[in-house]
């Protein structure tokens, strides 16, 4: 099953509020993504706040093109999750 956020809204600090094809649903932290690049503008948190699901990539993104890979959101949002450890190694995230 490819991985689709299907719901997102922001509930401050760079912090959505997410829910995802597979049922799960949790606050994902994203500040840890800001880090530069195309990514800089988003620490603008009136830019960040207007995000959205982009339906046809499955995904988060923002007007100003950017988007976050749906396995990132998931992993900032469950990583803490004990079961869902192996599948985050596996793409090559660690808690």
């Amino acid at each position: 099953m490819l991985l689709h956020v299907t719901k997102a809204e922001y509930v401050g600090d760079y912090k959505v509020d997410v829910s995802f094809n597979d049922g799960r649903k949790g606050v994902a932290d994203l500040s840890p993504a800001l880090r530069g690049g195309v990514f800089a503008p988003l620490k603008d948190k009136d830019l960040f706040s207007k995000l959205a699901v982009d339906a046809e990539l499955g995904t988060i993104s923002w007007p100003n093109g950017v988007d976050l890979a749906p396995e990132y959101i998931y992993f900032q949002a469950f990583r803490g999750e004990p079961e869902l450890q192996g599948q985050f190694q596996r793409w090559g995230y660690c808690a």
